[in-house]
C-alpha cells in the first residue's frame, strides 16, 4: 500500500481509538497485509500499541511483528504476558525467531527462549551458534522432507499435514533416514505426475546446495543464478539441516548492497532506517570518515605548498585545480565503484587482475584523449590560458583520467586479494591517492613544458 493511504489510515484508526469504535479497527485490520500493519504499528501511541496488536489474529500479528523495528518488537515483548509471548513465537518461523533475538538485550533474549518450546529452542540455539555471515545464520529448520520411496499421494498427505508448520511447501527434499540430501522435488512435479508415481522417479538428484559455513553473499548469488524460491543448507556430512528462503536472500542483498553504499560514501554502516536513526548515532557514523579524509588532505596541502613559488609566477595555474582534481577523483571513482560492484556479484575474482587492467586501460585511454582534447580549448576559449598553458592542462588531464582508472580498478582488487572489504578503501583511500597523484602530474608537466617556472 502506498505511503499516502497508510497515513490516512493511520489518522482514520487514530479517531477511531478517540472514539472507543474498537470493532471499526478491527474490520480495517482484517483488510490489511502484515506488513502495512507494521507500518502503522510503527507510528502509533505507544500506550495504544499493545491493544492495537491484540486485535490482530495470531498469525498475522506474528507476521507484523517479524516486520517491525528491533526497538518496537522489545517493546512489545515487555508488554506481553508469557502466555501471549509464548502464543506468538508459537506462530513466528523460526529463522525469524532468530533474527528477533540476535537484536534483543540479553534479559529479553532469555525470556524469549524460556518461553519457546523444547524443539524450537533446540534449533534457535543451533542457528546462533553459526557464524554470523553464513549461510547457517540465516537458514530455517522448517521444511518439508519426502522419502524417495513415497508415491506422489503419500506426499501430498505428508504436505497436508505437516505443511502449515513449514516456510514453504513449493519446494520438497527428498532425505534418507539419516537425513542426507539426495533429490529436490516440487510442487508443480507432484501435481502433475499420477498419484502412483513414486518420489524417485521425479526427484532432480542434481541438487544444488550451500554448507553451513559457506558466506551467505554466496548463498545470494546462487539465488540470483538459479532464480530459486528455496536453497538447501547442508552439513560437513551432506545432511540438510535447513533451507534459506527466497525472502531472507533478498533481505540479505538489500542489506550488502546498502552497506556497500554507505561504506562508498564515508559512513560506517547502520541497521536503523535513516528517520530511525538518532543525531548521534548518525553523526558517530560520519564523523570519522570525514576526519580521515581532512587529515589525509594534509598530502595535497603539502603538494601545494611544494609548488607554491611556482604558482606565484604564474597563478592561472591555480585556476585549474579543482577541475584537475575533479576530474581525476571522478575517473578513479567510476573504475572503483564498478570493480567494486563487480567483485560482490561475483562477476569478477581477484585473479581477474590482469584483464581487468587490460580493458581499464584502454578504456581510460579513450576518456583521457577525449577530455584531454576539450580541455584544451576550453582552457584558450572559456579561461583565456595560453597555448602553453593549455597544453599543460590537456596532458595533466590525459595522465591523471588514465593513472586515476588503472588506480580506481586496481586497488579494490588488491584490497579483496589481501582479506580487506574493498567498499572500505573506495572513498577515503582512493580518493586521497588520485587528488595527490593529479598534482603531482600538473606540476611536474607544468614544470617541464613552462620555462622558468
Amino acid at each position: 500500500m502506498e505511503k499516502e493511504q497508510l497515513e490516512e489510515l493511520y489518522e482514520r484508526i487514530a479517531e477511531l481509538f478517540e472514539e472507543g469504535d474498537y470493532q471499526s479497527i478491527r474490520a480495517i485490520i482484517s483488510e490489511l497485509e502484515p506488513f502495512d500493519l507494521s507500518v502503522i504499528c510503527e507510528e502509533l501511541e505507544e500506550k495504544r500499541l499493545p491493544l492495537f496488536f491484540r486485535m490482530m489474529a495470531k498469525d498475522v500479528a506474528a507476521e507484523c511483528f517479524s516486520n517491525m523495528s528491533s526497538e518496537l518488537q522489545e517493546l512489545l515483548i515487555r508488554k506481553m504476558s508469557d502466555t501471549e509471548l509464548k502464543a506468538m513465537l508459537d506462530e513466528l518461523f523460526v529463522d525469524d525467531t532468530v533474527d528477533i533475538i540476535e537484536e534483543m538485550p540479553a534479559n529479553v533474549a532469555a525470556r524469549m527462549l524460556a518461553n519457546s518450546d523444547p524443539v524450537t529452542r533446540a534449533q534457535i540455539n543451533q542457528i546462533l551458534n553459526y557464524p554470523k555471515d553464513s549461510a547457517g545464520s540465516i537458514m530455517t529448520t522448517e521444511y518439508v522432507r519426502l522419502d524417495k520411496n513415497m508415491s506422489v499421494m503419500d506426499a501430498f498427505t505428508r504436505i497436508r499435514r505437516v505443511g502449515t508448520e513449514k516456510e514453504t511447501i513449493y519446494t520438497c527434499y527428498v532425505t534418507q533416514s539419516d537425513r542426507t540430501l539426495v533429490g529436490v522435488v516440487t510442487a508443480m512435479d507432484l501435481m502433475l505426475a499420477e498419484p502412483d508415481t513414486l518420489i524417485s522417479d521425479l526427484m532432480e538428484t542434481n541438487v544444488i546446495f550451500s554448507t553451513t559455513d559457506e558466506d551467505k553473499s554466496s548463498v545470494v548469488k546462487k539465488f540470483s543464478d538459479y532464480g530459486f524460491l528455496a536453497l538447501p543448507v547442508v552439513d560437513k556430512d551432506n545432511r540438510l539441516v535447513g533451507i534459506v528462503t527466497v525472502d531472507d536472500a533478498i533481505d540479505v542483498a538489500l542489506d550488502e548492497a546498502t552497506e556497500d553504499v554507505e561504506m562508498m560514501a564515508g559512513i560506517t554502516p547502520t541497521d536503523k532506517p535513516y528517520l530511525k536513526a538518532g543525531v548521534f548515532s548518525t553523526w558517530l557514523a560520519r564523523v570519522p570518515w570525514l576526519m580521515l579524509l581532512m587529515l589525509s588532505a594534509t598530502f595535497t596541502g603539502a603538494i601545494i605548498s611544494a609548488y607554491e613559488e611556482a604558482l606565484s609566477h604564474l597563478v592561472i595555474l591555480t585556476a585549474f585545480i579543482p577541475m584537475l582534481m575533479g576530474t581525476a577523483g571522478n575517473a578513479g571513482g567510476q573504475s572503483s565503484v564498478t570493480i567494486i560492484r563487480a567483485l560482490s556479484l561475483g562477476d569478477v575474482v581477484p585473479g581477474d587482475i590482469l584483464r581487468i587492467l587490460w580493458k581499464e586501460l584502454r578504456v581510460s585511454l579513450l576518456c583521457g584523449v577525449s577530455l584531454a582534447i576539450v580541455g584544451f580549448f576550453k582552457a584558450i576559449w572559456l579561461d583565456g590560458a595560453d597555448t602553453l598553458v593549455a597544453m599543460v592542462v590537456c596532458l595533466t588531464l590525459f595522465a591523471t583520467v588514465v593513472a586515476s582508472k588503472v588506480v580506481g580498478c586496481c586497488f579494490p582488487v588488491l584490497i579483496k586479494k589481501i582479506g580487506f572489504d574493498p567498499a572500505v578503501v573506495a572513498s577515503p583511500f582512493i580518493t586521497t591517492v588520485i587528488d595527490a597523484l593529479a598534482l603531482v602530474v600538473y606540476f611536474a608537466v607544468a614544470t617541464a613544458l613552462i620555462p622558468n617556472l
